[in-house]
C-alpha cells in the first residue's frame, strides 16, 4: 500500500469513528438566583428547574415585586412549569410574599408548620421530586426558627442545598427561637454529612460580615480566599461547598483548638454559643 492510500485510509477511519461517538452528556438542574432588597436585607430567593421536564420550583419569594416579573416572563414564554413554592422558614423575609405569589400562580407550598398559607410541611429527611431528575430531600434544622427545613436537592451528580438562614456563607444565623445545641447539630451533625462537594445556596448575602468576625476568630488559608472571594465578587451563593465551610466557617469548626483556646471552652456546644455571642456584639 503507498504512503498517500494508508493515510487515506487512516483518515476515513477516523472520521468513522468520530461519526458514531457518542459523547456523554453533563445533565445538571438549573438554578437562577433572584436578589431581593439589594443593599438592604440582601435577601436571594431561587428558581430551581429540572431542565428535562421545565418544571420548577421558587424557594423563598418574599418580595414579589422582584420574583413575580422573572416567574411571569419565564411562564408565559415556555421555560419553566412551575409546580411549587418552598419556603425555608416563616420570617416575613422568606415566607411574606406567599399570599402575593398565590395569587399570580395557585400553587401547593411546602414549608415549616408556621409558614404563611403553607399546605405540606415534609418530616425530616423526606424526599420529594422536582420534575423526572432531581431529588428533594428536606432536613429540618431548627434553631434559627424551630420550622426552619434546609433542602438538599440533586440531579445526577450535581448536589445543592438552601439553607436559608441556618448556614450562610462563612456564618450562620441567629439563634432566636432555639439554642446553641440545636444550631450545633443543625450545622455539624446535619448539613455537615452532606457530601463535601454540595454547593451552598443560603437566604442572604452575608458573606463580607461575616469574614469580618471569621479574622476575628481565626486565621486560616480558607478564610483569606474567602476574604479575596467576597471583596472581588458581589455575589457568593452557589460558589462554595459544603466541604468549604467546614474549612473557613468558624461556627463548623468548633473543634479547632485555636477557636477553643480563643473563646476559653472545649466542649463544641459552649463554643458555638460563645461564637454567636461574639458574633451578635460585633
Amino acid at each position: 500500500m503507498s504512503l498517500l492510500a494508508a493515510t487515506i485510509r487512516q483518515s476515513s477511519r477516523y472520521i468513522s469513528n468520530q461519526s458514531v461517538a457518542h459523547p456523554s452528556i453533563t445533565r445538571a438542574m438549573h438554578i437562577q438566583s433572584i436578589p431581593m432588597w439589594e443593599g438592604t436585607g440582601n435577601n436571594y430567593a431561587y428558581l430551581v428547574v429540572d431542565d428535562k421536564t421545565k418544571e420548577a420550583v421558587i424557594i423563598d419569594p418574599a418580595h414579589p415585586p422582584e420574583v413575580l416579573p422573572v416567574l411571569k416572563k419565564q411562564t408565559e414564554d415556555g421555560s419553566i412549569k412551575l409546580t411549587q413554592i418552598i419556603n425555608t422558614h416563616h420570617h416575613n423575609d422568606h415566607a411574606g410574599g406567599n399570599s402575593e405569589i398565590l395569587e399570580q400562580f395557585k400553587l401547593p407550598i411546602i414549608g415549616g408548620k408556621d409558614c404563611a398559607k403553607v399546605t405540606n410541611t415534609p418530616a425530616h429527611k423526606s424526599t420529594f421530586s422536582i420534575g423526572e431528575s432531581i431529588k428533594v430531600t428536606a432536613l429540618h434544622t431548627p434553631c434559627h426558627t424551630q420550622d426552619s427545613i434546609c433542602y438538599f436537592v440533586e440531579d445526577g451528580t450535581d448536589k445543592a442545598v438552601f439553607t436559608g438562614d441556618t448556614l450562610f456563607i462563612g456564618g450562620c444565623g441567629r439563634f432566636f427561637e432555639g439554642s446553641a445545641t440545636e444550631m450545633h447539630k443543625a450545622l455539624n451533625e446535619v448539613l455537615a454529612s452532606l457530601p463535601d462537594d454540595t454547593k451552598v445556596y443560603p437566604g442572604h448575602e452575608y458573606t463580607k460580615g461575616n469574614v469580618r468576625f471569621a479574622k476575628r476568630v481565626l486565621q486560616n488559608d480558607a478564610i483569606k480566599k474567602l476574604e479575596e472571594f467576597a471583596q472581588n465578587n458581589k455575589e457568593t451563593q452557589g460558589k462554595f461547598t459544603i466541604g468549604d465551610e467546614k474549612k473557613h466557617n468558624v461556627f463548623m469548626r468548633v473543634n479547632d483548638p485555636a477557636i477553643q483556646a480563643l473563646v476559653g471552652h472545649t466542649e463544641p456546644v459552649e463554643v458555638m454559643k460563645t461564637l454567636r455571642e461574639m458574633k451578635d456584639r460585633a
